[in-house]
């Protein structure tokens, strides 16, 4: 699906712009973009936009980054209404900036606040509050390898009241942070802890919803898997896959076919759809459906599952290694330059870096004036 949203589609609100006063100088800004890490540092600026009952979408600002006042009461910090976004500005090589299918991101920010009774963001708001922030904070995306300014937008019950319902006032905000390349000296495969104990989502709950406390959920067994020598935690449903703590799973077959777990309990990927939409472009068949832990078990072991890797946004792809179970382990062979999992990762860097032509209009220019968008 091809980026065709614009800014006609609404009204965008003016965005009032206060410069930081005490921004970040040359020098120590250039310090932190050569070793950023990932979620260390931010940039000098935020976007914020209020929203009410009766003054719907409002007060759209650009203003320095720095602490929000909250009442002791606010709703979010009793009742957990909130929602967040992820995705990344990419510099290419001529110094644009550029972001990869912001539109699906507002279309989930929008799924998101309908689980959570929040008011959905109109998609043209979503996409010019991206745009407000990097311009404000050009110099703050960095350029070479595998370099990104990761966006966070995100959004809360504002409202302080003690009760049980909706809140009537809303704060929207997105912040910024510069990261580094994931994996330092090549991808690298990860290992995977399968909880038995635990459950990160249910049917009919906030599985399918980016929202904290889906997060949240996963930190204790996150901290089981930690204590296992593993990175990641698989949860199940039913006996089927679900997704890691923050990624989805893929399984590749011998004959080329991609399968990844379906249910109303998981978070829909942009990096995994698109994944899947370039291996479908190559020829691959693709399967979204339940997928049982020994579907996974005895196709490793029959040498019909061939590859399984975990996808999102930070990591982009992660090869999975080994999962281990407390009684149990399913090794997948080596990753290799031949790889599919390595093949894939490659073509969709390469369209966000801009070093390979955008035939998906997937990448959409943030540095451009109101009539930028898909390349």
């Amino acid at each position: 699906m091809s980026l065709s949203l614009n800014l006609t589609d609404v009204t965008p609100l003016q965005f009032a712009v206060t410069p930081n006063p005490a921004p970040k100088a040359d020098a120590e800004r250039e310090e932190i973009l050569a070793n950023p890490g990932f979620g260390q540092y931010f940039t000098d600026h935020m976007v914020q936009i209020h929203w009410s009952e009766r003054g719907d979408w409002h007060r759209a600002a650009v203003e320095p980054y720095g602490k929000i006042s909250l009442d002791p009461a606010a709703a979010v910090l009793h009742y957990g209404q909130e929602i967040f976004e992820g995705l990344k500005a990419f510099r290419h090589a001529d110094g644009s900036i550029w972001t990869f299918r912001p539109d699906q991101n507002g279309l989930r920010l929008q799924r998101s606040a309908r689980r959570l009774a929040l008011p959905e963001l109109p998609v043209p708001l979503f996409l010019e509050s991206l745009k407000q922030l990097v311009r404000a904070d050009a110099a703050w995306v960095p350029g070479g390898g595998e370099t990104s300014l990761y966006l966070r937008p995100f959004m809360f019950a504002s409202e302080s009241f003690l009760g049980v319902r909706a809140a009537k006032k809303v704060y929207y905000f997105v912040i910024a942070s510069p990261a580094g390349a994931y994996f330092k000296g090549g991808v690298k495969p990860v290992s995977i802890w399968l909880s038995t104990e635990y459950q990160r989502a249910a049917h009919g709950g906030t599985g399918a919803a980016k929202t904290g406390g889906n997060y949240a959920a996963s930190l204790l067994p996150q901290q089981e898997a930690y204590a296992q020598g593993c990175d990641q935690v698989l949860f199940l449903q039913d006996g089927n896959l679900e997704e890691l703590g923050g990624m989805n799973v893929v399984l590749v077959k011998k004959d080329g076919t991609l399968v990844t777990p379906a249910s109303d309990s998981i978070l829909e990927g942009v990096t995994r759809d698109s994944l899947l939409q370039i291996a479908a472009d190559r020829g691959h068949a693709i399967e979204r459906r339940p997928v049982s832990l020994e579907e996974w078990r005895d196709g490793a072991a029959s040498g019909e599952i061939v590859e399984a890797f975990a996808c999102g946004t930070a990591a982009v792809v992660s090869p999975i290694g080994v999962l281990k179970a407390k009684d149990f382990s399913i090794e997948m062979p080596e990753t290799t330059a031949d790889s599919l999992v390595l093949s894939l990762r490659g073509e969709l860097t390469d369209i966000q870096y801009g070093r390979i032509e955008d035939t998906r209009g997937w990448m959409y220019r943030l540095d451009a004036g109101a009539e930028g968008g898909a390349a």
